[in-house]
């Protein structure tokens, strides 16, 4: 049964509330009010108790799991961890859409549109059916991956990659998985370090975690990584990787120019550090080389189709240091042998044919198009964008904090990410939301939830409780 008696007073916190929940969670648990084994309520049973909303109330217990506090049961339900600590990761990756969530606009995760993937999809099948009685019997093999790996190199021919072949391209199960790779080829020792940006995508906290490493942030700017910034953290922690995003910063879509490319890539022959770039939420055509061009002894370039062709398909691509190519593949090999022979010949066809080039353009044209239409309706607020970069960052005007405009927005029906979901634990963040771009929304819904956010920021609360 849960614990119906348990209702925290949050009347003193003047802070988000859900991070007043989380302590107050945590204090119960600690003070014995809430002892091992004690199913809490439902999530919507104490937001409507405590007359907040259901996602405050899961961002609490989010975050009570991830200190190990809680344990989260599919079909079971959220229960006071046991004293033994619980194996294996506490915290999902992303929130899952859940029955009785329709109604809401997403505007969370970006969406890629449906630009022809499903017709493309349906004749590569099609094609690849006459060739199922050959070689679809045993494991898959790298070696076999070849002429893939070679696609991928002419699928990023307008990036400047530096020298750069097949044998130094490793395939993984889309990006998040070549995040976990990458880092399983380059950290070392018990508790290893990793620099983030400040502000960065969760999933490098997440994967380090998973490796055991410790995470250090470093200050940005509108530019990216600060270099003095990064050679204070190198000189203190001494880590051994950097994580961060070049062309469009996640969340900020920041681009980083040249020159301090070059200051980044020198620092890190410096102090030995090796850089993972992401890759994945960049434009086409880019008239800047890569941190891989630049340093292509010490940068893992990851990148996948998800924003930009299809994140159903899972596929993901790591373009190695020179010469590390093997290395990486290894790692792949020893957690999944190879791709699987249905989405490594798809993607074949995809590229081969030119429809996965097709879409690209359809995609990114039609992001293009969406991004317009944010900037038509937000443009005279504080916001930042590329062309085709799925999702726009908007420094909230005064009266605003993030976690306080993601709540209200949130009642209204339109879901948000506020910049604390992609700063580090304690660390900074600026009253800033992000935008992602649905896609697949019909334009009326997606322009709805627009003038939904405009209302809300012409009407600032006259107090900044949350």
């Amino acid at each position: 049964m849960p614990d119906t008696r348990w209702l925290p007073d949050l009347t003193s916190w003047s802070g988000p509330k859900y991070l007043g929940l989380s302590r107050a969670l945590r204090e119960a648990i600690r003070n014995g009010a809430l002892p091992p084994g004690t199913q809490l309520p439902t999530v919507r049973d104490l937001a409507w108790r405590l007359h907040l909303t259901p996602g405050t109330v899961a961002r609490a217990y989010q975050i009570a799991t991830q200190e190990g506090l809680l344990e989260a049961t599919v079909g079971r339900g959220t229960f006071v961890a046991s004293s033994q600590p619980r194996l294996g990761p506490t915290q999902p990756l992303y929130t899952e859409r859940k029955p009785g969530m329709s109604g809401y606009i997403e505007m969370r995760p970006p969406q890629v549109p449906e630009v022809g993937q499903a017709q493309a999809f349906h004749e590569a099948l099609t094609a690849m059916a006459a060739t199922t009685s050959l070689g679809w019997t045993d494991y898959t093999s790298q070696t076999g991956e070849y002429p893939l790996r070679a696609e991928v190199l002419a699928w990023l021919g307008d990036r400047i990659l530096g020298p750069a072949t097949p044998d130094d391209v490793m395939l993984t199960h889309g990006g998040q998985n070549a995040v976990g790779l990458v880092l399983d080829c380059c950290l070392r020792g018990d508790r290893p370090v990793i620099v983030l940006e400040e502000l960065a995508y969760p999933g490098f906290r997440y994967a380090a975690r998973a490796a055991r490493a410790e995470v250090v942030a470093v200050e940005i700017d509108e530019f990216g990584v600060i270099p003095a910034s990064l050679e204070a953290v190198c000189r203190r922690h001494g880590p051994q990787v950097l994580c961060l995003t070049c062309e469009a910063q996640n969340p900020t879509t920041g681009r980083m120019p040249i020159e301090r490319r070059l200051q980044i890539a020198e620092i890190a022959r410096n102090y030995d550090l090796q850089i993972l770039e992401d890759d994945c939420y960049s434009v086409a055509e880019s008239d800047l080389p890569t941190l891989r061009a630049l340093a292509p002894e010490r940068v893992w370039l990851v990148g996948s189709i998800s924003k930009t062709v299809s994140a159903a398909l899972r596929f993901g691509y790591v373009i190695c240091p020179a010469g590390m190519g093997e290395a990486g593949r290894l790692s792949a090999q020893y957690g999944f042998f190879a791709l699987a022979r249905p989405v490594s010949d798809l993607m074949l066809h995809l590229f081969r044919s030119g429809a996965a080039a097709q879409i690209r353009a359809k995609v990114q044209a039609e992001f293009a198009h969406r991004i317009q239409i944010v900037v038509n309706r937000l443009g005279g607020y504080d916001i930042s964008w590329q062309s085709g970069v799925p999702f726009v960052w908007l420094n909230l005007p005064q009266g605003w904090r993030a976690s306080s405009f993601s709540r209200m927005a949130e009642a209204r029906g339109v879901m948000v990410r506020s910049a604390d979901e992609y700063a580090l634990v304690g660390g900074r963040a600026p009253h800033a939301i992000r935008i992602a771009i649905p896609g697949a929304l019909p334009i009326c819904d997606f322009e709805a939830g627009l003038d939904q956010l405009a209302d809300l920021l012409a009407n600032p609360p006259s107090a900044l409780a949350v």
